[in-house]
């Protein structure tokens, strides 16, 4: 099953790496209810496709994304609660719900504005890469509300309570060397370095395997919220769980790689993933359709067979 054509949103897959773009650069990639929707298909879809090891996100036309399109998203449904729920939730979704406990690694590639709804998504991704001239901005105090959704509470999370004041309170903009400062993205460099540095990073993470990245970014996420006890159960479940399923058998791999054929050194790289580990993770996920299909034929066949 390919994903469809859509307006707002364009997706390019490479060397496993599927690059989903926010495709409105005439209004700066400002988010629509249909990008909303459109996002919450593609990256429904990316999470469960074999080609894709790792997603990023990023913005076409040099920005990122000015945050929501207030005509669009507040204005156009002011008479239309139905409407503005549903915009809503698939923004919600997407950007958070989605994003925060994505099974895959995530990028965000940020350049040109990222401004105030667009906070969002880049502190729920994994990693964020920015062009060092980049526009951050959250003016919403400015114009007289709060930052929308959960921005104020990611924000909060991401970076040092008083620095999330002072931009929250301020509305000031501030720039990617900033923006590494404080903590919101991982690196900041030239813009012409971008894209390399956003692939550089992509395939150091392709390199891991899977299961335990997913696992690891997982378990990092969730323990923010437990104590001490919670953490401890967590994550003794979250390491048994990693064993289970697990194409490359990690565990027994890395140590036999480490301490048998001393073929590589932990602290400075991963184990070797094992070859064809991709192809059957392809072949499974195509049985695992081909499985799920296998009713409706089942009961078309049926039909068909009535008819004559």
């Amino acid at each position: 099953m390919a994903l469809k054509k859509m307006k707002c949103v364009k997706v390019e897959k490479k060397g496993g790496i599927a690059w989903v773009w926010l495709n409105r650069p005439e209004k700066r990639n400002a988010m629509s209810p249909q990008l909303h929707f459109e996002m919450d298909e593609t990256l429904k879809f990316l999470e469960t496709d074999p080609a894709t090891r790792v997603v990023v996100i990023a913005g076409a036309g040099g920005y990122f994304s000015a945050g929501q399109d207030l005509k669009e998203f507040f204005r156009a449904n002011e008479n239309n609660p139905a409407g503005r729920k549903a915009a809503a939730e698939a923004a919600n979704r997407w950007r958070w719900e989605r994003l925060y406990k994505y099974d895959k690694p995530t990028i965000a590639m940020v350049e040109g504005y990222c401004v105030g709804g667009a906070f969002m998504q880049l502190c729920a991704t994994d990693f964020a890469v920015a062009a060092d001239d980049t526009v951050f901005s959250l003016s919403e105090v400015n114009w007289g509300i709060l930052p929308g959704a959960l921005v104020s509470k990611v924000v909060s999370d991401t970076i040092m309570p008083r620095k999330a004041l002072y931009y929250c309170c301020l509305g000031e903009a501030f720039d990617g060397v900033e923006a590494e400062k404080i903590g919101f993205v991982n690196f900041a460099v030239p813009k012409e370095e971008l894209v390399n540095k956003t692939i550089e990073l992509a395939q150091k993470l392709m390199a891991k395997s899977p299961a335990v990245l997913r696992a690891t970014k997982h378990a990092v996420r969730q323990v923010r919220t437990m104590d001490f006890d919670q953490s401890y159960d967590y994550l003794a479940a979250k390491g048994q769980a990693i064993k289970v399923g697990d194409a490359q058998d990690s565990y027994n791999t890395g140590l036999s790689q480490f301490l048998d054929k001393k073929a590589y050194k932990p602290t400075f790289e991963p184990f070797a993933l094992k070859k064809g580990a991709k192809k059957a993770a392809k072949k499974a996920a195509k049985k695992k359709a081909t499985k799920k299909q296998a009713p409706a034929k089942k009961k078309a066949a049926k039909k068909t067979a009535r008819r004559k």
